[in-house]
């Protein structure tokens, strides 16, 4: 039985995986040499899987952080021996352990049959980042060096005044490590790694991953459609005037317009992408409520304009300083994102602002 093409809401990988030649070709070189990468893009634009590609395409060990599993230093040593743990087996790394100056507390967790790695709270987190970033560097080797890769890094600045200078002190030294930097806040990532004064200045090569190509993305849906109806190519475009090329409500708009085909048996394909959109928009009718109604009146104001003009204003008495300070802070919240210009992030929740000032 034919499965669906599309996949969302997980890291993609073979077959879902779209396109992404030209990025998977530079990730690629940089980590096969001795430098770091960097790489921004808003949430849910597929940073995750695209670097779990080109990690699949080298065969190189790599452990996984997310910096945002962590509210202290102290989380964050925890997460790495953790990681690392999964990475190699105990009884490899066991003797490393031991030289740690404040050994970790391992459990096993019999919900997940994992290992719990913790330490104590009131431990120096001086001495803990040093251990946990010295056992990466232990247990890679020149020749298969491991790679590296926090996620959403811009959460360190939370996590303890000044640990971005201890953590540069400890990752400079290092030379059998590639380390892959996350992050979806634009301007947090940029004052890490762009502001001259920054200890990660200029720490590894910057990249910003935009939307795919409006004709790359076609194809790739239209490929998806085919087996379904007779003409994937005008769907496809419907598809993405809707979604802009957003990666991840593309998937989504797409695999419920497969759905829809394949399963509904609908006797004529037109008027099938508003139908699935529709169905989204009805599923999530509640939550957009919810969230409609804790915006204040100024930020209701940027999305109505962003909806029906498609840019920022600063009419109805508005301040432009008032306009740009509260979009950044919608930014930073995730509810818009900025490409070439400011837009809502989920644009079935624009259609469904749409529905209500129509």
């Amino acid at each position: 039985m034919a499965t669906n093409p599309f996949k969302y809401g997980t890291i993609v990988q073979e077959p879902y995986f779209t396109d992404r030649k030209d990025e998977l070709e530079t990730i690629k070189q940089t980590l096969q040499s001795p430098n770091h990468l960097i790489l921004i893009s808003p949430r849910r634009f597929g940073k995750t899987s695209l670097i779990l590609k080109v990690v699949q395409t080298l065969k190189r060990p790599f452990i996984f952080i997310n910096v945002q599993k962590a509210v202290s230093a102290t989380d964050l040593a925890g997460l790495i021996v953790k990681e690392t743990l999964k990475q190699y087996p105990l009884e490899r790394i066991k003797s490393f352990l031991k030289h740690f100056r404040i050994v970790p507390m391992i459990s096993l967790n019999p919900i997940t049959n994992g290992m719990d790695i913790s330490f104590n709270p009131n431990a120096d987190s001086n001495v803990l980042l040093e251990d946990a970033l010295g056992l990466i560097e232990t247990v890679s080797t020149e020749t298969e060096r491991l790679i590296v890769v926090f996620d959403e890094f811009q959460e360190i600045l939370e996590l303890e005044k000044g640990i971005d200078k201890k953590l540069r002190a400890i990752m400079q030294e290092q030379t059998r490590v590639n380390y892959v930097f996350l992050g979806s806040q634009e301007s947090m990532m940029s004052g890490i790694f762009e502001k001259v004064k920054s200890p990660f200045y200029h720490f590894g090569q910057l990249m910003h991953l935009k939307k795919i190509p409006f004709d790359d993305f076609k194809n790739y849906i239209k490929n998806g459609l085919d087996t379904v109806c007779h003409d994937a190519e005008t769907l496809a475009e419907e598809i993405l005037t809707i979604t802009n090329c957003h990666p991840y409500y593309t998937q989504q708009l797409a695999a419920t317009v497969w759905d829809l085909l394949k399963y509904k048996k609908l006797d004529k394909e037109s008027g099938v992408v508003q139908s699935a959109m529709n169905q989204l928009i009805a599923v999530h009718d509640l939550d957009f409520e919810r969230l409609w109604t804790g915006f204040n009146k100024n930020e209701r104001r940027i999305l109505r304009d962003l909806t029906l003009i498609g840019k920022l204003s600063s009419k109805d008495g508005y301040a432009a300083s008032t306009t740009y300070s509260t979009a950044t802070r919608m930014l930073k919240s995730g509810y818009l994102i900025k490409t070439d210009t400011y837009e809502i992030e989920d644009p079935f929740f624009k259609y469904w602002i749409l529905s209500k000032l129509n």
